[in-house]
Formats: C-alpha cells, structure tokens, sequence
C-alpha cells in the first residue's frame, strides 16, 4: 500500500515540491525523495518529524492567503484520522481574515483577554447571525462537526517534544552546574538572600518566555500570523510587554528576597537591599530580552517548517534560559559586591537605568491592541507566580545554609525546569484546543462537573494522550540528566540506589500533580473567560517551582535521616 501526500518546507518558494512516501500496514515513515524546484531549494530535514497532516493544514492556509483558492486538505495519514473538509478549512480561513489586528485598531478598547486571539467573536449581529447559518448550513453537509485540528499520533507527537526536551533538559543540567559553582562565590557567601532570587529569576522563563511562546504559537495555529503586518504587531507588541513585566517583576522579587531574608534573622543591610534589587532588575532585563528575541525565531521558524509550536516552542523557551538567566546573575552580583566598597553608588545607578526604560516599554506596547489588554490585566499572574517562586528561593535558601544538605543545590534546576517543561507544553496545548474548538466561557462536554485526576490522563478528551506522553518522559529524561551530571563530575552527592529512587519519585509525584492542576486550571480560566495562554503557564510554573524544591529537599531529608549520606556532601 503507497499513499502520496504533500509535505515539505512551508512558504512561497517550495509549495509542493517534496513527496513523503510511507509504506507498510503500519503507515510508518520510509526515506523521502525530492523532486527538482524551480527555485533550487531543498526541503528542511526537520520534515521528516512533522506530521504531515500539520504541514498540509499549514499549507493550505497560507495558499488561500496568497492566492485566495479554496483548500483541499484531504486524507490525513500518519496518525492523523481524515477530519478536515474543503468547505472546513474555507471556514477557518474565513474566520482568520475577520480576526486581523492592525494598528488601525488602536483607538479601540474594547478588547477583552482572549480576544487578541479570538477577535472573530466581535462580528455584529448581522454577519453574527449570518455566519451562524452559514455554519449551520455546512455542518448539515458535513454530518457530524469536523475538527479544525488534525490529531497528532502519540509517536509523532514524542518525536517533536523529545529533541526540544532533551535540550531543555540539558540546559537545566548546566544551570545547577554553574549554581554549585558559585554558591561558593563571595557574593553568594556574605548575601545569602541572592538565592531567594533564583527560583523568582529563573520562573521568569515561566512567567514571560513560556507565556509568550504559548500565545504565540496559539497566534499561529489559529491563522493570526499569516499576514507580515499582523506577524511584526503582535511580536512587537508582546516583546514590548515582556520588558515591561521583566523589569518590575525583577523589583518586585528583589523585594521579596529582602523582606523574607529580613524576617527569620531580623537583620537588615541598606547596601546588600540596594545591590539585590540592581542585581535582580538588570539580570531579568537582559536575560528577558536575549531569550525573547530566541523565542521569536523559534516560532517563525517553526511556522515556516510546518512544526507544531506548541510541540517545540516552550521546551526550547527554557533550553538555555535557566543557564543565561543564571549566568547573568552570578555575574553581575558578583561584580556589584566588588564595587561595594570602593563605588557604592554603583548600585544605584544600575538600578536606576533600567528602571527609566519601563515608560519607552510601556508606550510601545500599548500600540498594540493585543499586547495593550495584557499591559493593564496580564499582572496578576505574573506577580502571583513570583511570590510563589520565592517561597521556593526560601525553602532552597534555608536547605542551602545546612552543611549537611549542600548537595541539593545542582539538583534544584533540573527538577524544577523539567516539570515547568513539561506542564508548559500540555497547557499550550489544551488552550490552543480550546482556542480552536470552543467560545470564551465554554468548556467541551467531558471537562464540564467536578474535576477528577483520571480524567487527565484516561479520559475521553483531546489532550488525554499527550498527558501520557509527558508522563512517560520523565523517568528516561531525569535519569539522562542524572547521569550527564555523575559524568560531569559536579555535585556532591553519589547515585546510590537509594538516592535515584527517592529523587524519581519525588519528580514522578511533581510532574502528576502539575498536569493534574494543568487539566483544571487551563479549563477553569477559559470558562471564566480568562486567556490561559496569559493566565495559567505563570501560575503552573511557579507551582513547578515551588513542589519541585519542597520535594527536593524532603527527599534530600529524607536520604540523611535513613543514613544514605556521603562523606564529601558541603565540600
């Protein structure tokens, strides 16, 4: 059995150039042949992990915005069951031309928080009503209700998560690393409080980086990103956006990690305040800046490759930002400890200047309509999610001061970053699901009543099989990155039998209970008509954060009350 389909690199200059045979029962995938093209460009390899019902989807959409032909999405193979009709693919086109954003529409604001994606619900009556039967009319065709989305295979769906996760995990790795290193640095020694900001720092990568890569990718799937105008006003807009939450954010936990290292020792250090608050606000500006400049060219890239963003965007968000994030942070309190003595003002002045560029910030984000909602409404989670990471800082800074437990401190990033990964990911995808499939306020069938866990992963929904999925990457992920650590020689903690146990288990029970509360808050927020692609991912992350280093540090508790120690643990 031969099925031919269209695949290959999206965009005007390759079209349907390359042919993906698959062959066998099973519909597996076999090598790819390329046809000549006139422009003399070849398909990107990275094809071969898309499936190609994605692509096709993807392809159609844009050929009806160059060309303005009616689409013929076809068979679905490879995993994918055949739900998408002509006259479907002609509706979500449609839809997607009526939800245009331009800067004409800046004067306007009536802007709620799910319609910079969805602003095909603010038709008036009449084309509300006409666009109802028009509906109506074609679904009476249709029979039963087609799906908008193809549905992923689980080993396609594997395939595209497991690269960017590997990635992020390794990233991960090398922030631990570099956290044992300079824990022994004279900044970290006489300012404890500077890791009170760590777990607030590196949650900024939840609050802004994965929240931007959720709503833009959903901005993808939905069409929004099909014209270069309404492409460069959301980018711009939310980057924008993003300087101005980084910015104050960074005050704000700079603030925290004073009042919270303040209360339990009673002691209280004008300068040690002064450089916290430098160190915080210029390390979650250029970190926040490299990172979501990273971020953009992930999702134009995987447009134009035909990748699913959701699948790959907020894994490679956190690949390196744990690392840069850290890096930036060792290495300007560092250098501002230094200047302590002689330059005090130094401090000062830092601080200061990037705080003076939040009123440039907020002007160019409020010319944008889709990032101007979020500018006045997207600060509660945020805010929320940062103190909730701080009480993890606290928790690693209490563990950090015993002697005895020094050893947890490599370990912190990687189960941190890897449950934030992972929940990230099923959380971008549910709310593209509902972005697509449902009004604000609606919730499908099955996630209607009282939440119950089973229903996460063994229910009748979308988004049922990819929990699975992420579920079982978890063992496999941490023991790679447990053993890439004992290579690495860093750490001083030995893989005992024991230890890898107790630490399995306490990232196993981490990652079950953050999908669980993914599953119900991500439905929750849409019902009350909140975006949770602004809404949930902060609050998820920053949960990642705080369960991960509680659970760390019991487990690490744990191991010395049984006697699991080691004799060079605090060297």
């Amino acid at each position: 059995m031969s099925i031919q389909s269209l695949g290959g690199a999206i965009g005007e200059s390759l079209g349907s150039s390359l042919t993906v045979r698959m062959s066998g029962a099973g519909g597996g995938w076999s090598a790819l042949s390329l046809k000549p093209v006139s422009s003399g460009r070849i398909a990107s390899i990275f094809q071969t992990m898309v499936p190609t019902g994605y692509t096709k989807l993807q392809e159609e959409r844009l050929s009806m915005v160059d060309l303005g032909a009616k689409p013929d999405v076809g068979s679905l193979q490879n995993g994918y069951r055949q739900e998408t009709s002509h006259i479907e693919g002609r509706r979500l086109l449609d839809r997607a031309s009526r939800s245009s954003v331009t800067l004409s529409d800046c004067g306007d604001g009536g802007y709620s928080e799910t319609e910079p994606m969805l602003a095909e619900r603010r038709l008036s009556g009449e084309e509300a009503d006409e666009e109802e039967e028009e509906d109506d009319d074609e679904e009476a065709g249709l029979g039963s209700a087609a799906q908008n989305m193809p549905k992923e295979s689980p080993l396609a769906m594997a395939l595209q998560i497991l690269v960017p996760f590997l990635l992020a995990g390794f990233g991960t790795v090398s922030a631990g690393m570099v956290l044992d290193i300079v824990q022994h640095w004279a900044a970290f020694q006489y300012i404890t409080e500077i890791f009170i900001l760590v777990p607030a720092l590196l949650g900024l990568k939840g609050n802004l980086e994965m929240t931007l890569a959720s709503r833009l990718s959903t901005a993808v799937n939905v069409g929004k990103m099909d014209s270069p105008i309404e492409k460069w006003n959301l980018i711009i807009g939310n980057l924008a956006l993003k300087q101005v939450q980084a910015t104050v954010v960074g005050f704000l936990a700079a603030v925290a990690a004073v009042v919270l290292g303040w209360i339990p020792e009673g002691k209280f250090q004008f300068s040690h305040a002064v450089l916290l608050c430098s160190s915080s606000v210029a390390t979650a500006f250029i970190a926040s800046l490299l990172q979501g400049i990273i971020m953009v060219g992930v999702i134009v890239g995987s447009k134009k490759t035909g990748i699913n963003p959701d699948n790959v965007a907020t894994p490679i968000a956190a690949s390196f930002g744990d690392l840069i994030t850290l890096a930036i942070l060792a290495w300007i309190s560092q250098g501002l400890y230094k200047c302590l003595d002689s330059y005090p003002y130094v401090s000062s002045l830092v601080c200061a200047f990037f705080m003076s560029l939040t009123p440039l910030w907020m002007v160019v984000s409020s010319k944008h309509p889709a990032s101007r909602t979020l500018l006045y409404s997207g600060w509660e989670p945020v805010i929320t999610a940062m103190v909730i990471s701080s009480i993890g800082g606290l928790i690693l800074d209490k563990t950090v001061s015993d002697p005895n437990l020094a050893g947890i401190v490599v370990y912190t990033p990687v189960i941190n970053g890897i449950g934030g990964n992972l929940v990230a990911i099923q959380s971008s995808r549910i709310s593209t699901h509902l972005h697509f499939h449902c009004a604000p306020g609606e919730v499908p069938d099955e996630a209607k009543g009282c939440y119950y866990p089973c229903r996460t992963f063994w229910g009748t929904g979308a988004n049922h099989r990819s929990a699975q999925v992420l579920f079982l990457l978890v063992i496999p992920g941490h023991l790679i990155f447990l053993y890439t650590i004992h290579l690495m020689k860093s750490g001083h903690t030995t893989l005992t039998p024991i230890f890898m146990s107790v630490y399995l288990a306490a990232a196993m029970l981490q990652v079950l209970l953050l999908l669980c509360i993914a599953d119900w808050m991500v439905h929750s927020m849409w019902r009350s008509g909140k975006d949770p692609d602004s809404f949930s991912i902060p609050y998820l992350t920053a949960l990642g954060d705080l369960l991960g280093t509680a659970l760390l540090a019991l487990s690490f508790h744990f191991l010395w009350l049984i006697g699991d120690q080691d004799s060079d643990v605090g060297d």
